[in-house]
């Protein structure tokens, strides 16, 4: 059956504006709240871009008692009592934990840009170009690979940053503005983290800039951003102008070395040429006797990031030594129960079923299963009231498994080129489309499974809860008929396995200790 996709670009904005909370990224109802813990060793944490024990270079601050530092708690209650509405609203938006709120941005940009590009009138395609962002078409397309990529890469400038920023707070100890002058009101639950650096501007840009690189149509949007929340860092009383140009400087400096990362990870490379699309698909064919084909109309040449498994993982040196055993071949016994099995779940479709595969769709105009998985370790964050640094910490892992999970699956994607069900079961529909790439494994099975380790080691009392969400994630993509059973079932095995390097990296780097 053939998969007329772009009937759905003419409707995405009716698609946007009917999806459900998940669907388009809501700001969590919080404010800012009393951290559980502060750890103050949080500077001798390991990092991930920088080498264990470094940190990134800043001058001593002033102290307290100088003019230079009574100048500046002046120009605080200078700003705070004239601040106007829109201003106080910032306040209460940013809160004490800024980290959140980048990553919700970071969603939302996602989703509005996880679209596909149309075809030409002659039936062809144009894609998205860096090089030529404003298009059309407009770059870049935010598809899972690429917006696991972004959030990794946000998350862990992050966390970088945030561990120099810890390491000069507690080497100074110089207190926050509220704490020296009591003519200052602190917007927030009072906690006793050193404000120098600010870590709230460290937050606000490593996230610009990262964002930035990531989605540059957006700069002047990001730009905004980032000025309201550095504005809303002195009128909020949590620091004064030269906490904020130390923590600026940290975001600039461990941004670029994020940004020089990802300019040699093999991304730029990961869309091939039609020519070495179809040399990985006859090698396939040639190793199984099986390869899988995309059944769209008009087609798109090219299947989604074929070499997005040559991109350089977070935790794994060698994607093929987390490459999953091979898939059953088309006439073995575990093949045809399979196909009967799908069959089965088409003719006899039950609400919870149909529930299932659509909460965990994440398709077109979302964003995406790794973001699915953002907003629900945010949801926690928030719950267990993280501070910052700790904050910086989960969502770096979370999205480093993420996308070394995604590596790996691209890998198993491209390496057996799998049929998918609507290719080889006649007259099949699926009640979900098809995606454009070969099906086994399953992309959502593997990302949730990632994702769920890596929060049951963080949040150890919701372990059954996020592993059960993993597999129903997993599972959804066989009752929409995307997936053949045992992509689900091998893909959750990957992600956890993948996982699991992460998870082993995170506890070596000081924190649980």
């Amino acid at each position: 059956m053939k998969i007329k996709i772009y009937t759905l670009l003419l409707a995405i904005g009716l698609v946007i504006l009917a999806s459900c909370e998940k669907d388009t990224p809501r700001y969590l109802p919080y404010e800012g709240y009393t951290f559980t813990e502060l750890n103050a060793n949080g500077g001798d944490w390991t990092p991930v871009l920088l080498d264990a024990g470094d940190a990134i270079d800043i001058d001593a601050p002033d102290a307290t008692d100088s003019q230079a530092y009574q100048d500046e708690l002046d120009a605080v209650k200078t700003a705070i009592v004239s601040m106007t509405s829109k201003e106080k609203n910032a306040v209460k938006y940013w809160t004490n934990n800024p980290t959140v709120r980048w990553n919700e941005i970071a969603l939302e940009l996602i989703a509005k840009y996880n679209l596909i590009p149309g075809p030409n009138e002659d039936g062809t395609y144009t894609l998205p170009n860096p090089a030529n962002p404003e298009g059309p078409p407009a770059f870049p397309f935010a598809h899972p690979p690429y917006a696991c990529r972004a959030l990794a890469y946000m998350s862990v400038a992050q966390f970088d940053g945030l561990i120099s920023a810890w390491h000069y707070k507690y080497q100074y100890n110089r207190a926050a503005p509220y704490q020296v002058d009591e003519g200052i009101k602190y917007a927030y639950e009072e906690n006793d983290i050193p404000s120098y650096p600010s870590d709230g501007a460290v937050i606000a840009r490593a996230s610009r800039n990262i964002l930035t690189a990531m989605f540059p149509l957006e700069a002047e949007y990001l730009q905004q951003l980032e000025e309201e929340h550095l504005e809303s860092l002195i009128n909020s009383g949590s620091n004064v102008q030269s906490d904020i140009t130390a923590g600026v400087a940290i975001g600039d400096a461990v941004s670029a070395m994020g940004l020089s990362r990802a300019s040699t990870d093999g991304m730029s490379k990961a869309q091939t040429p039609k020519a070495v699309s179809d040399s990985i698909k006859q090698a396939a064919f040639e190793r199984f006797g099986w390869a899988w084909d995309n059944l769209e109309i008009p087609e798109r040449p090219v299947g989604l990031t074929p070499l997005f498994s040559k991109v350089t993982m977070w935790s794994i040196d060698d994607v093929e030594s987390v490459r999953p055993i091979p898939p059953p071949q088309l006439d073995s016994q575990e093949y045809l129960d399979d196909v009967e099995l799908l069959k089965d779940y088409a003719r006899n479709m039950t609400d919870e079923h149909r529930r299932i595969a659509n909460f965990w769709q994440d398709g077109l105009g979302t964003y995406t299963p790794p973001g699915h998985w953002n907003r629900i370790a945010n949801e926690f964050i928030v719950e267990y009231r993280l501070n910052p640094l700790q904050t910086a910490r989960t969502l770096a892992y979370m999205n480093m498994a993420i996308m070394d999970s995604g590596i790996s699956c691209w890998d198993a994607k491209y390496y057996y080129h799998y049929p998918r069900p609507i290719q080889q079961i006649e007259n099949f529909e699926t009640i979900a489309g098809t995606p454009n790439f070969p099906s086994y494994t399953s992309g959502h099975s593997v990302f949730s499974a990632a994702a769920s380790e890596v929060l049951a080691y963080i949040f150890p009392d919701e372990a059954s809860k996020v592993r059960g969400w993993a597999e129903e994630a997993a599972i959804s993509r066989v009752y929409g008929g995307i997936h053949w059973s045992f992509d689900a079932t091998v893909g959750t095995d990957q992600g956890r396995e993948v996982a699991q390097y992460t998870i082993d990296r995170a506890r070596a780097d000081g924190a649980d200790n």
